[in-house]
Protein backbone atom coordinates (compact mmCIF):
# COMPACT_ATOMS: atom_id res chain seq x y z
CA UNK A 1 0.00 0.00 0.00
CA UNK A 2 1.71 3.05 -1.13
CA UNK A 3 1.82 6.36 0.89
CA UNK A 4 -1.11 8.08 -1.08
CA UNK A 5 -3.86 4.90 -0.92
CA UNK A 6 -2.71 4.92 2.55
CA UNK A 7 -4.08 8.40 3.59
CA UNK A 8 -7.30 8.00 1.68
CA UNK A 9 -7.59 5.15 3.05
CA UNK A 10 -6.97 6.84 6.83
CA UNK A 11 -9.46 9.62 5.97
CA UNK A 12 -12.37 7.34 5.21
CA UNK A 13 -11.94 5.48 8.27
CA UNK A 14 -12.02 8.74 9.80
CA UNK A 15 -15.45 10.27 8.54
CA UNK A 16 -17.17 6.89 9.30
CA UNK A 17 -15.82 7.11 13.10
CA UNK A 18 -17.45 10.80 12.74
CA UNK A 19 -20.46 9.36 11.43
CA UNK A 20 -20.99 6.70 14.25
CA UNK A 21 -19.69 8.73 16.80
CA UNK A 22 -22.05 11.99 16.35
CA UNK A 23 -25.40 10.49 16.86
CA UNK A 24 -23.89 8.94 20.19
CA UNK A 25 -22.56 11.91 21.55
CA UNK A 26 -25.65 13.56 20.71
CA UNK A 27 -27.66 11.02 21.99
CA UNK A 28 -25.75 11.71 25.77
CA UNK A 29 -25.15 15.63 25.11
CA UNK A 30 -28.59 17.25 25.86
CA UNK A 31 -29.30 21.04 25.42
CA UNK A 32 -28.64 22.35 29.05
CA UNK A 33 -28.62 26.21 30.59
CA UNK A 34 -26.95 26.31 34.06
CA UNK A 35 -26.53 29.76 36.07
CA UNK A 36 -23.09 30.22 37.92
CA UNK A 37 -22.76 33.04 40.74
CA UNK A 38 -19.95 33.96 42.15
CA UNK A 39 -18.83 35.89 45.52
CA UNK A 40 -16.25 37.73 43.42
CA UNK A 41 -16.69 41.32 41.49
CA UNK A 42 -16.14 41.66 37.68
CA UNK A 43 -13.52 43.95 38.35
CA UNK A 44 -11.10 40.83 39.09
CA UNK A 45 -10.04 38.77 36.03
CA UNK A 46 -8.49 36.60 37.99
CA UNK A 47 -11.20 35.38 40.28
CA UNK A 48 -14.29 36.48 38.53
CA UNK A 49 -12.21 35.44 35.31
CA UNK A 50 -11.90 31.97 36.31
CA UNK A 51 -15.57 31.50 35.79
CA UNK A 52 -15.53 32.85 32.36
CA UNK A 53 -12.89 30.44 31.76
CA UNK A 54 -15.03 27.32 33.38
CA UNK A 55 -18.20 28.70 31.20
CA UNK A 56 -16.29 29.16 28.10
CA UNK A 57 -14.52 25.71 28.36
CA UNK A 58 -17.91 23.44 29.09
CA UNK A 59 -19.45 25.26 25.98
CA UNK A 60 -16.40 24.09 24.14
CA UNK A 61 -15.98 20.47 25.35
CA UNK A 62 -19.85 20.22 24.96
CA UNK A 63 -19.97 21.57 21.44
CA UNK A 64 -21.87 24.43 22.61
CA UNK A 65 -24.76 22.43 24.22
CA UNK A 66 -24.05 23.44 27.72
CA UNK A 67 -24.25 26.63 28.35
CA UNK A 68 -23.39 28.29 31.62
CA UNK A 69 -24.09 32.39 32.38
CA UNK A 70 -21.68 33.60 34.98
CA UNK A 71 -23.57 36.34 37.41
CA UNK A 72 -21.35 38.65 39.82
CA UNK A 73 -22.35 39.44 43.44
CA UNK A 74 -26.10 41.18 43.26
CA UNK A 75 -26.67 40.38 40.21
CA UNK A 76 -28.99 36.59 41.83
CA UNK A 77 -27.72 36.57 45.22
CA UNK A 78 -25.29 39.10 47.80
CA UNK A 79 -21.06 37.94 47.57
CA UNK A 80 -22.00 35.70 50.98
CA UNK A 81 -24.82 34.21 49.96
CA UNK A 82 -23.63 31.98 46.99
CA UNK A 83 -23.34 28.89 48.79
CA UNK A 84 -26.92 28.85 49.83
CA UNK A 85 -28.03 29.84 46.64
CA UNK A 86 -26.83 26.30 45.02
CA UNK A 87 -28.19 24.58 48.06
CA UNK A 88 -32.07 25.83 47.57
CA UNK A 89 -31.49 25.31 43.82
CA UNK A 90 -31.48 29.17 43.38
CA UNK A 91 -28.28 28.53 40.61
CA UNK A 92 -26.97 25.28 39.95
CA UNK A 93 -23.60 26.16 40.50
CA UNK A 94 -21.66 28.81 42.47
CA UNK A 95 -18.24 29.87 43.30
CA UNK A 96 -17.13 31.03 46.54
CA UNK A 97 -14.96 30.67 49.05
CA UNK A 98 -15.41 27.59 51.43
CA UNK A 99 -14.44 29.87 55.03
CA UNK A 100 -17.37 32.40 54.19
CA UNK A 101 -19.31 29.64 55.54
CA UNK A 102 -17.99 29.10 58.55
CA UNK A 103 -21.34 30.32 60.67
CA UNK A 104 -22.75 27.10 59.70
CA UNK A 105 -19.91 24.96 61.33
CA UNK A 106 -16.29 26.36 61.49
CA UNK A 107 -15.21 23.30 59.91
CA UNK A 108 -16.19 25.21 56.46
CA UNK A 109 -12.75 26.93 56.93
CA UNK A 110 -10.73 24.12 56.06
CA UNK A 111 -12.03 24.68 52.14
CA UNK A 112 -10.37 27.51 51.87
CA UNK A 113 -7.43 28.22 54.47
CA UNK A 114 -6.77 28.20 58.40
CA UNK A 115 -4.35 30.25 60.08
CA UNK A 116 -0.67 28.31 59.88
CA UNK A 117 -2.47 25.59 57.86
CA UNK A 118 -1.33 24.67 54.22
CA UNK A 119 0.80 25.99 51.82
CA UNK A 120 -0.58 26.07 48.25
CA UNK A 121 1.18 22.74 47.16
CA UNK A 122 0.21 21.00 50.10
CA UNK A 123 -3.33 22.21 49.88
CA UNK A 124 -3.47 20.67 46.05
CA UNK A 125 -1.91 17.46 47.75
CA UNK A 126 -4.20 17.12 50.31
CA UNK A 127 -7.19 17.50 48.33
CA UNK A 128 -5.95 15.14 45.98
CA UNK A 129 -4.14 12.39 47.93
CA UNK A 130 -4.75 12.89 51.80
CA UNK A 131 -8.34 12.39 51.86
CA UNK A 132 -9.43 16.12 52.26
CA UNK A 133 -11.98 16.37 49.71
CA UNK A 134 -14.06 13.29 50.45
CA UNK A 135 -13.97 14.76 54.01
CA UNK A 136 -15.33 18.25 53.01
CA UNK A 137 -17.92 16.78 50.36
CA UNK A 138 -18.69 14.58 53.44
CA UNK A 139 -19.33 18.30 55.12
CA UNK A 140 -20.64 20.29 51.93
CA UNK A 141 -23.02 17.06 51.33
CA UNK A 142 -25.32 17.49 54.26
CA UNK A 143 -26.09 20.64 53.04
CA UNK A 144 -26.94 19.24 49.31
CA UNK A 145 -23.34 20.04 47.64
CA UNK A 146 -21.15 18.50 45.73
CA UNK A 147 -17.68 20.63 45.89
CA UNK A 148 -14.91 20.89 43.03
CA UNK A 149 -11.97 22.46 44.03
CA UNK A 150 -11.20 25.41 41.59
CA UNK A 151 -7.98 27.52 42.42
CA UNK A 152 -5.70 28.60 44.82
CA UNK A 153 -4.58 32.28 44.99
CA UNK A 154 -1.26 30.81 46.85
CA UNK A 155 0.11 32.35 50.11
CA UNK A 156 -1.64 35.99 50.90
CA UNK A 157 -0.24 39.23 51.99
CA UNK A 158 -1.23 40.50 55.73
CA UNK A 159 -3.45 43.57 54.46
CA UNK A 160 -3.27 47.01 54.34
CA UNK A 161 -2.81 49.47 57.39
CA UNK A 162 -3.52 53.26 57.64
CA UNK A 163 -0.81 53.32 60.64
CA UNK A 164 2.80 51.07 61.40
CA UNK A 165 2.35 47.96 63.68
CA UNK A 166 5.27 47.69 65.35
CA UNK A 167 3.90 45.64 68.12
CA UNK A 168 1.03 43.64 69.75
CA UNK A 169 -0.12 46.63 71.52
CA UNK A 170 -0.59 48.67 68.32
CA UNK A 171 -3.21 45.38 67.38
CA UNK A 172 -5.57 46.66 69.75
CA UNK A 173 -8.76 47.99 68.82
CA UNK A 174 -7.92 47.72 65.59
CA UNK A 175 -10.96 47.07 63.12
CA UNK A 176 -9.53 44.25 60.81
CA UNK A 177 -11.11 43.23 57.74
CA UNK A 178 -10.34 39.65 57.58
CA UNK A 179 -11.60 36.39 56.11
CA UNK A 180 -12.65 32.99 57.66
CA UNK A 181 -11.75 31.72 61.11
CA UNK A 182 -8.70 34.51 61.18
CA UNK A 183 -10.98 36.80 62.68
CA UNK A 184 -11.67 34.34 65.97
CA UNK A 185 -7.68 34.18 66.64
CA UNK A 186 -7.11 38.19 65.98
CA UNK A 187 -10.05 38.56 68.45
CA UNK A 188 -7.94 37.09 70.75
CA UNK A 189 -4.99 39.71 70.13
CA UNK A 190 -7.42 42.50 70.98
CA UNK A 191 -8.88 43.17 66.90
CA UNK A 192 -12.17 43.93 65.45
CA UNK A 193 -12.53 41.50 63.27
CA UNK A 194 -15.47 42.63 60.06
CA UNK A 195 -16.39 40.63 57.62
CA UNK A 196 -16.90 42.64 54.51
CA UNK A 197 -17.59 41.67 51.02
CA UNK A 198 -14.78 42.09 48.42
CA UNK A 199 -16.61 45.36 46.71
CA UNK A 200 -17.50 47.00 49.66
CA UNK A 201 -13.78 46.52 51.10
CA UNK A 202 -12.31 50.05 49.56
CA UNK A 203 -15.55 51.99 50.70
CA UNK A 204 -14.91 51.19 54.18
CA UNK A 205 -11.18 51.36 54.30
CA UNK A 206 -11.59 54.66 52.42
CA UNK A 207 -14.28 56.09 55.29
CA UNK A 208 -12.50 55.07 58.12
CA UNK A 209 -15.36 52.65 58.82
CA UNK A 210 -12.61 49.78 59.31
CA UNK A 211 -8.85 50.74 60.08
CA UNK A 212 -6.93 48.01 57.94
CA UNK A 213 -8.09 44.85 55.65
CA UNK A 214 -6.92 42.10 53.61
CA UNK A 215 -7.86 41.01 50.51
CA UNK A 216 -5.46 38.08 48.76
CA UNK A 217 -1.79 39.56 47.19
CA UNK A 218 -0.46 42.28 45.13
CA UNK A 219 -2.35 41.87 41.64
CA UNK A 220 -5.64 41.85 42.87
CA UNK A 221 -4.86 44.56 45.80
CA UNK A 222 -3.69 47.06 43.19
CA UNK A 223 -6.62 46.71 41.46
CA UNK A 224 -9.09 47.60 44.12
CA UNK A 225 -6.85 50.46 45.29
CA UNK A 226 -5.87 49.74 48.90
CA UNK A 227 -2.98 51.75 48.63
CA UNK A 228 -4.34 55.04 47.81
CA UNK A 229 -6.38 54.94 51.41
CA UNK A 230 -3.64 52.41 53.54
CA UNK A 231 -0.05 53.22 52.46
CA UNK A 232 1.38 50.06 54.94
CA UNK A 233 1.42 46.51 53.56
CA UNK A 234 1.95 44.12 55.58
CA UNK A 235 3.11 40.41 55.40
CA UNK A 236 2.92 36.98 55.52
CA UNK A 237 -1.05 36.71 55.84
CA UNK A 238 -0.25 33.75 58.01
CA UNK A 239 -4.06 32.69 58.27
CA UNK A 240 -3.61 32.25 54.64
CA UNK A 241 -0.43 30.19 53.79
CA UNK A 242 -2.85 29.32 50.77
CA UNK A 243 -6.10 30.28 49.60
CA UNK A 244 -8.61 27.59 47.92
CA UNK A 245 -11.86 28.25 46.04
CA UNK A 246 -14.86 26.24 45.06
CA UNK A 247 -16.70 25.41 42.91
CA UNK A 248 -20.42 24.65 44.41
CA UNK A 249 -22.77 22.52 42.77
CA UNK A 250 -26.87 21.58 43.79
CA UNK A 251 -26.00 18.16 44.43
CA UNK A 252 -29.48 16.74 42.78
CA UNK A 253 -28.21 18.78 39.82
CA UNK A 254 -25.01 16.89 39.93
CA UNK A 255 -26.97 13.79 39.94
CA UNK A 256 -28.90 14.58 37.00
CA UNK A 257 -26.02 15.54 34.82
CA UNK A 258 -25.40 12.53 32.52
CA UNK A 259 -21.71 11.18 33.11
CA UNK A 260 -20.14 12.82 29.86
CA UNK A 261 -21.00 16.53 31.25
CA UNK A 262 -19.89 15.60 34.52
CA UNK A 263 -16.80 14.45 33.36
CA UNK A 264 -16.59 17.87 31.00
CA UNK A 265 -17.26 19.88 34.51
CA UNK A 266 -14.12 18.03 36.79
CA UNK A 267 -11.95 18.64 33.47
CA UNK A 268 -12.92 22.56 32.84
CA UNK A 269 -12.30 22.66 36.52
CA UNK A 270 -8.95 21.27 36.72
CA UNK A 271 -7.53 23.63 33.59
CA UNK A 272 -9.35 26.71 35.72
CA UNK A 273 -7.61 25.86 38.80
CA UNK A 274 -4.04 25.52 37.32
CA UNK A 275 -4.41 28.46 35.13
CA UNK A 276 -5.30 30.83 38.41
CA UNK A 277 -2.67 29.63 40.48
CA UNK A 278 -0.09 30.49 37.44
CA UNK A 279 -1.81 33.71 36.74
CA UNK A 280 -0.85 34.82 40.65
CA UNK A 281 2.09 33.72 40.71
CA UNK A 282 3.42 35.38 37.14
CA UNK A 283 1.26 38.82 38.09
CA UNK A 284 2.16 39.02 41.56
CA UNK A 285 5.62 39.70 41.24
CA UNK A 286 5.40 41.75 38.90
CA UNK A 287 2.55 43.87 40.97
CA UNK A 288 4.91 44.14 44.03
CA UNK A 289 6.83 46.11 42.12
CA UNK A 290 4.43 48.59 40.74
CA UNK A 291 2.99 48.84 43.98
CA UNK A 292 6.25 49.36 45.93
CA UNK A 293 7.57 52.24 43.11
CA UNK A 294 4.11 53.85 43.99
CA UNK A 295 4.71 54.59 47.42
CA UNK A 296 3.80 51.14 49.29
CA UNK A 297 5.26 50.71 52.55
CA UNK A 298 6.28 47.21 52.85
CA UNK A 299 6.69 45.63 56.32
CA UNK A 300 6.64 42.11 57.75
CA UNK A 301 5.25 41.37 61.02
CA UNK A 302 7.16 40.62 63.76
CA UNK A 303 7.93 37.59 65.50
CA UNK A 304 5.93 38.64 68.83
CA UNK A 305 2.70 38.99 66.30
CA UNK A 306 3.43 35.82 64.79
CA UNK A 307 4.68 33.68 67.81
CA UNK A 308 1.32 34.96 69.49
CA UNK A 309 -0.94 34.39 66.37
CA UNK A 310 0.86 30.74 66.49
CA UNK A 311 -0.08 30.45 69.98
CA UNK A 312 -3.24 31.94 69.79
CA UNK A 313 -4.54 29.39 66.71
CA UNK A 314 -3.12 26.51 68.65
CA UNK A 315 -5.58 27.17 71.67
CA UNK A 316 -8.34 27.96 69.55
CA UNK A 317 -8.31 25.10 67.28
CA UNK A 318 -8.30 22.47 70.49
CA UNK A 319 -11.00 24.35 72.15
CA UNK A 320 -13.27 23.73 69.02
CA UNK A 321 -11.73 20.34 68.38
CA UNK A 322 -13.06 19.53 71.75
CA UNK A 323 -16.66 20.23 70.95
CA UNK A 324 -16.92 19.59 67.15
CA UNK A 325 -16.29 16.41 65.70
CA UNK A 326 -16.01 17.42 61.98
CA UNK A 327 -13.55 20.17 62.58
CA UNK A 328 -11.48 17.83 64.52
CA UNK A 329 -11.65 15.46 61.76
CA UNK A 330 -10.77 17.88 59.51
CA UNK A 331 -7.69 19.69 61.91
CA UNK A 332 -6.35 16.51 62.52
CA UNK A 333 -6.09 15.16 59.18
CA UNK A 334 -4.62 18.49 57.88
CA UNK A 335 -1.87 19.06 60.43
CA UNK A 336 -0.52 15.90 60.15
CA UNK A 337 -0.20 16.08 56.17
CA UNK A 338 1.41 19.33 56.69
CA UNK A 339 4.07 18.36 59.47
CA UNK A 340 4.99 15.50 57.08
CA UNK A 341 5.13 17.44 54.31
CA UNK A 342 7.43 19.95 55.59
CA UNK A 343 9.68 17.03 57.16
CA UNK A 344 10.71 16.30 53.05
CA UNK A 345 10.20 20.38 52.42
CA UNK A 346 13.40 20.94 54.29
CA UNK A 347 14.99 18.17 53.23
CA UNK A 348 14.89 19.16 49.40
CA UNK A 349 12.66 22.22 48.12
CA UNK A 350 12.71 24.60 51.35
CA UNK A 351 16.38 24.56 50.34
CA UNK A 352 16.56 25.02 47.41
CA UNK A 353 14.31 28.27 47.81
CA UNK A 354 16.73 29.50 50.24
CA UNK A 355 19.95 29.13 48.71
CA UNK A 356 18.74 30.72 45.22
CA UNK A 357 17.14 33.88 47.13
CA UNK A 358 20.36 34.35 48.82
CA UNK A 359 22.00 34.38 45.46
CA UNK A 360 19.95 36.50 43.68
CA UNK A 361 20.28 38.97 46.81
CA UNK A 362 23.94 38.21 46.48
Amino acid sequence: MNRRKLLKTAAGAAVASTAIAAPAIAQSAPALRWRLTTSFPKTLDTLYGACDMFAKAIADLSDQKFQISVYGPGEVVPAFQVFDAVANNTVEMGNSASYYYIGKDLAFAFGTAVPFGLNTRQMNAWLAYGGGLDVLNELYGTFGIYGVPFGNTTAQMGGWFRKEIKSLDDLKGLKFRVGGVAGQVLSRLGIVPQQIPPGDIYPALEKGTIDAAEWIGPYDDEKLGFLKVAPYYYYPGWWEGCANGFLYINSAKWAELPKLYQNMVTIAAGQVAADLTAKYDARNAAAIKRLVAAGAQLRPFSNDILDASFKATNELFAEVSAKNPKFKALYDSTIAFRNEQYQWHQVCEATYDNYMIRRIRA
